[in-house]
């Protein structure tokens, strides 16, 4: 099944809607954000053709807790750099955006059911700021992440983007930051690196059921067996996905964009649900 459909062709569903769409980008490497690469372009395209928000709610693999759901209610959240042996030039990164403590705390209300709590100490992590600098580069959007509970399993993030999907209908583009295929362990370096077979076999289910809106077998670790264990030794890349899936619905169209396989064993894959 080819699922890949062009940017341009992406474009022509993104006319002017009264509900805002759902992205999931593959972010990979924090390089990608000072790098000029077929990513960092794809996602200047995208940004282009995105409808302005009122703000962005952020679900990044990198903020993770457990037993609670933290929501950012910081006025400016700050711009973190949650890795090490990287360039000096990444480290003088910044992501000025402003928060959104009002509607965050909103949010938090919204998920009280799955023990919401606020939290006003963490910021924009690699996950968030790495990608937004490409989709709104003014960082005049007022943004905040909410964090991913990994006590949890992975039907709960299904659960989450379903609580979340109402704030697309005022104006909040729900934005996951992960990767479909994440195994650091399996990364292999070089210009030749060619995608791993688990890893070119774990990226195509998840499209096909994806694109099937069968996100049952998507959160079910039974059904995905031992793919899914070599594809996510741990799974904080691949709960944003769920999280995407889960506020999408049946009056979306589904778009792919970058689907390659990055080093072997990092998936590139982004998808945008958008409202037909």
């Amino acid at each position: 099944m080819n699922t890949t459909r062009t940017l341009a062709s992406l474009r022509d569903g993104l006319a002017p809607s009264d509900r805002m769409p759902l992205v999931f980008l593959g972010h990979g490497s924090p390089m990608n954000a000072i790098e000029d690469t077929k990513y960092s372009r794809a996602w200047t395209e995208l940004g282009r053709d995105l409808p302005r928000p009122r703000a962005i709610l952020v679900v990044s693999a990198h903020w993770m807790t457990r037993g609670t759901t933290l929501v950012d209610v910081s006025a400016m959240p700050k711009t973190i750099h949650d890795f090490y042996g990287f360039p000096e030039a990444l480290f003088q990164q910044r992501y000025p955006a402003p928060g959104d403590p009002t509607l965050a705390r909103e949010v938090v209300s919204l998920l009280a059911s799955h023990h919401a709590e606020e939290d006003d100490t963490w910021g924009l992590d690699h996950g968030a700021w790495t990608v937004l600098k490409f989709l709104y580069p003014d960082a005049d959007v007022p943004v905040f992440q909410i964090s991913i509970d990994m006590s949890k399993g992975l039907d709960y993030q299904l659960e989450i983007g379903r609580e979340l999907a109402q704030l697309r209908d005022r104006g909040v583009l729900i934005l996951g930051s992960g990767n479909v295929v994440h195994n650091l362990r399996a990364v292999q370096w070089g210009l030749n690196s060619r995608p791993l077979d688990f890893a070119q076999d774990f990226d195509s289910l998840f499209a096909d059921r994806l694109t099937d809106r069968d996100f049952a077998t998507l959160a079910n670790r039974g059904k995905l067996g031992t793919l899914l264990q070599m594809a996510h030794p741990s799974v904080d890349h691949y709960l944003p996905a769920l999280t995407i899936a889960g506020a999408s619905d049946g009056g979306d169209d589904l778009t792919y964009m970058t689907d390659a396989i990055d080093l072997g064993s990092i998936s590139m894959r982004s998808f945008v649900f958008h409202a037909r």
